[in-house]
């Protein structure tokens, strides 16, 4: 057999072969939904896409002589690192095939790159941050992954574990459908809470744009802030992410939640467009357009993107008035049957024991690992 080699992506032609390669290895999955190219190389490319400005890596490919086999990022957030005091390098954007040679040439080269940048422990995958998809997909490999959620094959998680890494931490999604009621405790509290005005629900304004990304930025921090390998993003990434959700967002479902006059959580559920991403193939332009007008209705679920309150205002009921009103929303929504809920930290107790009360069970589990350099 040819050996493997690694090498850095230097060139255009590089970057496209970087690109293109989930195309061979996933073209007999019918679960993989494929990425948008042209977002992809927005967000790989640095100058272009923010998180980029406090950040830099390395792409790497494994070749068997000229045929590309794998590749992957290494990267360091120096956002991230320094509000953690922790030096982390991080590797993301895994992928290889069945060849456990070629893995670890690649882990390999990803170590030393971030060695190399003073780095004392390496975590993936994040691709390129836990603000951003991340993950490797341990458990739920018989469906698709929903908008924004990893997928990769089983044999991924030997790959992994050979080239020396552990777990860390996992995150689990959990799947609702309009046949699953919740507690009628939390029905009944939070429409008694909705009435009363205790809490009350405000609908993204498009019209102010510029604000609601500014305070979505902060709440993001406010509610998330102490959660294990949490970074702050920045009002630039924030603008960058909801600039690409907008064409899909359903205001319904988009909302912050006030206490009198004070924000205190935020709400975000997306139509979960998977179904579309895998007609448009990678490739926006006109005949995506066309695909997403002829084919809207096979959605048929959403993603539950961000659900955060204060820590300060949980206790008060504000998520059970964000579920009365989620579902109060759903009764004008009938194409909407399933709604993915997460990710969750696996440890976060006190979200994970309230959607088991409800009846719900992990759907798909994704596992961070890390290997120590020191």
């Amino acid at each position: 057999m040819v050996s493997v080699s690694v090498i850095p992506v230097q060139s255009k032609r590089d970057l496209k072969a970087f690109i293109d390669l989930p195309w061979e290895l996933y073209r007999n999955d019918p679960n993989w939904i494929p990425p948008v190219k042209s977002q992809l190389i927005r967000l790989l490319t640095p100058g272009r896409h923010p998180f980029w400005s406090f950040a830099r890596r390395e792409l790497f490919l494994a070749l068997r002589g000229s045929e590309v086999v794998g590749r992957i990022a290494a990267i360091v957030d120096d956002h991230y690192n320094d509000y953690q005091k922790e030096k982390m390098g991080i590797w993301g954007f895994f992928e290889c095939r069945r060849d456990p040679e070629a893995a670890g040439a690649l882990f390999a080269a990803a170590i030393q790159w971030v060695r190399r940048q003073g780095m004392e422990f390496i975590r993936g995958p994040l691709n390129p941050s836990l603000n951003y998809e991340a993950g490797l997909l341990v458990q739920g490999f018989e469906s698709r992954p929903t908008f924004l959620m990893t997928y990769n094959p089983a044999y991924y998680l030997e790959l992994v574990k050979l080239s020396g890494f552990r777990k860390e931490k996992d995150l689990l999604t959990y799947l609702s459908t309009r046949d699953i009621k919740p507690p009628e405790w939390a029905l009944n509290l939070g429409e008694r809470l909705a009435q009363k005005q205790a809490v009350r629900v405000r609908r993204m304004d498009p019209k102010h744009f510029d604000d609601e990304v500014r305070l979505l930025t902060r709440l993001y921090t406010e509610c998330w802030g102490s959660n294990w390998g949490f970074t702050p993003p920045t009002a630039s990434e924030v603008r960058e992410m909801v600039t690409a959700i907008f064409p899909i967002i359903d205001l319904d479902l988009a909302f912050f939640l006030y206490v009198r006059e004070e924000p205190v959580g935020v709400c975000i559920v997306l139509p979960d467009v998977s179904p579309l991403l895998k007609r448009f193939n990678g490739k926006l332009g006109l005949s995506a357009l066309i695909k997403k007008h002829l084919y809207w209705s096979e959605i048929n679920g959403c993603r539950g993107f961000i659900l955060g309150v204060k820590e300060e205002y949980r206790q008060v009921g504000a998520p059970l008035v964000a579920l009365h009103y989620l579902l109060e929303a759903a009764k004008n929504k009938p194409q909407y049957y399933y709604v993915e809920l997460g990710w969750n930290l696996e440890d976060n107790q006190a979200i994970n024991l309230l959607y088991e009360e409800a009846g719900l069970r992990p759907h798909k589990r994704y596992r961070i690992y890390r290997r120590d350099l020191v």
